[in-house]
């Protein structure tokens, strides 16, 4: 345990806290608020930092003040109007300009907060922004020094980027991507094309409208007609000074879309345009003047991966976006639930429906996931920051390389984990809301809508795993023959322990021995054991009974290695987190609540699993189940009077939040009443009244007179 502070050293503090975290304005709110067991404001500067806090003050400072992010409630904008606006705000957040490259440097993690600030008000400006300086400009400045004007073009707003990977008929794929780049010795150019239609660039985010240059995946071939496989290019689709398409470029946009209706995503077609040989971006190989192809990875695995390593970083930010709209919809539908009131004990004591145990089954375990991926996801960045920082130092060691594969592996899971969490949770709390959730202005439906492309961009979830279940079955030869190994961030060292641990068996033996996340951590690692032993048979056998490398890996995905996927990353997310909130530098004030968010997360996700739990010979009789199930309900209960607290802790100001029923004050219906009152034309008659008061139906005249 943390030492216990000092009156003198408490009340600086308090007073630090208090300057930066202004107090919440009384109301109905407030009596939750007072219950809490901890103080929100000490674990929001524990969990962020005060560093971390002022910059989200400053941007969201910044935001409500200017009119061009003003809200205006009622107001339906075409979507021509909201790309135009989306634009409008991505130019202000130049102008803007959070953070200095010196603070990114100081506090990489500076970085992702500033775009999760920004998301957290609308997610189009953001990742226009994002895609932009991030993913164009990131992946340009990995390649070379000879970009490095190109890089200041970038961060003037002088050109603007985007990513051209994803084809019309190749996503997932991205080994069947069929654009070209041809290598022409004569004029030292690359030749651009897409071979036919279902070749065009697709799904590109900022392409649609905006982007004047596209860093475009091809495949790369040299004079002697060799194919050495994908690589990337700087192509410019516009002109700076019009926006009208380049000669040999048709560039336009694909359409509405279900959410995030601001980014304008676009295709585009290459006939034959020419790009200088300089304009490669030689991350994995480069061409000689006379056409020789070269590349410092010798395997073409290796190579390929390389070139695809900007991806990692995609799926890190979206494991992050992902965590931030469960934050979101989680502070609309707990402030909600903590201020309406609902039957109760007598006819005439009415109880927030928060005190009923169902309302608190159901969201509460997803506060905890809220906790817990949040933390992870903001490690995990660490951890790419360090792989990041290897490329551009062009290190070549076998750590830098492990790492990759082990950064990959993770990014692929927790992309899945963290989008299907969130789309589950905007769902539950949409209904946990009742019909007020099902309005637009309480924007749950929003958050719903534009969290659902996180399941499917930078890699279809279900896809994604199984390069993650790959990365664990090849340890399956050490464990076997048991060699010794490790990786770089000790992800899967548990795994030395297999023989031993496919041993273990369910310990608990009351509800008290399951509230630890120790508990549901011992039964994940056995749990992965499991199912890395039974889809290595799987896979032996189905290679045995005659089938392909593809069809033996093709049979072994459900219930096999999509679930051994799935389990890791839901184990990795539980060991960092078990360890975070058990290291004795937690406050002692705060480590009660934080533990019981551990317990609860590992308990509530572990459940899913109780079947194979049962199947593996885990557990056994109907006490374990039992015991997992109501300590779960357990869990809840002792976290529902924190709540309202828990959600203080990552709210963002009600300008950003903007939801009616989610505001601070806690003034459910004034707040409701107020909002559908401002709409437009709200209180005015249909302007098509005559045709009920005037044009009355003659009934039948439509009717077949045969």
């Amino acid at each position: 345990m943390a030492p216990t502070l000092n009156v003198k050293e408490d009340s600086g503090n308090r007073s630090s806290w208090n300057t930066l975290l202004p107090d919440f304005p009384k109301g109905p709110l407030s009596k939750y608020r007072k219950k809490a067991s901890f103080n929100w404001k000490e674990m929001a500067v524990f969990l962020d930092g005060e560093d971390i806090i002022q910059l989200k003050n400053r941007i969201f400072s910044a935001l409500e003040s200017d009119p061009f992010f003003a809200h205006h409630p009622g107001e339906e904008l075409s979507r021509e109007k909201y790309q135009e606006l989306t634009f409008l705000r991505c130019k202000r957040l130049f102008e803007y300009d959070f953070l200095t490259q010196q603070e990114i440097m100081e506090n990489p993690l500076k970085i992702l907060n500033m775009v999760i600030c920004i998301g957290m008000y609308d997610w189009s400006p953001c990742l226009q922004f994002f895609l932009h300086c991030g993913v164009f400009g990131g992946t340009i400045l990995s390649a070379s020094k000879r970009f490095a004007d190109f890089m200041k073009k970038i961060y003037n707003m002088e050109i603007f980027g985007c990513f051209a990977l994803t084809e019309l008929s190749h996503g997932t794929n991205t080994k069947g991507i069929r654009t070209t780049a041809t290598f022409d010795r004569n004029t030292q150019e690359f030749i651009i094309n897409s071979p036919d239609f279902e070749a065009a660039k697709f799904w590109v985010g900022n392409m649609g409208k905006h982007a004047t240059h596209a860093v475009v995946y091809a495949q790369l071939y040299t004079p002697d007609g060799q194919c050495q496989g994908l690589h990337s290019f700087i192509v410019q689709i516009r002109d700076t000074k019009t926006l009208l398409p380049m000669p040999g470029v048709m560039v336009g946009d694909i359409g509405k879309k279900i959410g995030q209706n601001g980014l304008d995503n676009g295709f585009a077609m290459f006939h034959n345009v020419r790009i200088p040989k300089e304009n490669i971006l030689n991350i994995t190989g480069d061409v000689s003047p006379e056409g020789k192809y070269s590349s410092s990875f010798k395997d073409v695995k290796e190579r390929f991966s390389a070139a695809l390593g900007s991806l990692s970083s995609g799926r890190i930010l979206i494991t992050a976006v992902s965590a931030t709209n469960l934050k979101l919809a989680l502070s609309i539908a707990i402030r909600f639930s903590a201020t309406r009131h609902q039957f109760g004990p007598t006819d005439e004591e009415e109880i927030p429906v928060i005190e009923y145990q169902t309302q608190q089954w159901r969201l509460l375990p997803y506060l905890a996931a809220a906790y817990a991926l949040d933390y992870f996801s903001k490690s995990l960045f660490e951890n790419f920051v360090e792989f990041y920082a290897g490329l551009l130092t062009k290190q070549r060691s076998q750590r830098q390389a492990d790492l990759g594969r082990e950064i990959h592996a993770l990014s692929a899971a927790s992309k899945p984990l963290s989008s299907w969490t969130a789309q589950q949770a905007a769902q539950e709390c949409r209904e946990a809301c009742g019909g007020h959730g099902y309005l637009a202005m309480n924007r749950l439906g929003e958050i719903r809508n534009d969290n659902d492309p996180n399941c499917t961009y930078e890699g279809d979830n279900n896809v994604l795993l199984q390069q993650t279940s790959s990365y664990l079955m090849s340890w399956m030869n050490c464990i076997r023959n048991k060699v010794p190994f490790e990786s770089p961030l000790g992800t899967v060292n548990f795994l030395q322990d297999y023989h031993h641990i496919i041993g273990w068996r369910f310990k608990a033996n009351s509800i008290d021995d399951c509230m630890d996340s120790s508990v549901p951590l011992a039964a994940y690692k056995w749990l992965v054991c499991y199912l890395l032993r039974e889809s290595d048979l799987k896979l032996r056998k189905e290679k045995q009974s005659g089938h392909s490398d593809f069809e033996a890996k093709n049979n072994c995905q459900v219930y096999y290695c999509r679930s051994l996927a799935i389990v890791f990353i839901e184990q990795t997310v539980l060991q960092r987190y078990h360890d975070y909130t058990h290291d004795p530098n937690v406050p002692s004030t705060l480590q009660p609540v934080l533990k019981n968010l551990s317990a609860l997360y590992g308990l509530w996700s572990l459940s899913k699993h109780l079947a194979v739990l049962y199947q593996g010979g885990y557990v056994s009789g109907e006490q374990a189940g039992r015991f997992v199930q109501n300590a779960i309900l357990e869990l809840c209960s002792r976290l529902k009077d924190d709540a309202v607290a828990l959600v203080d802790v990552f709210a963002p100001p009600d300008f950003i939040l903007n939801s009616p029923i989610g505001k601070a004050s806690g003034e459910l219906y004034k707040n409701l009443w107020a909002e559908i009152l401002q709409g437009n034309k709200v209180l005015n008659r249909p302007s098509w009244w005559a045709e009920f008061c005037i044009n009355k139906p003659v009934k039948g005249r439509l009717s077949s007179r045969l």
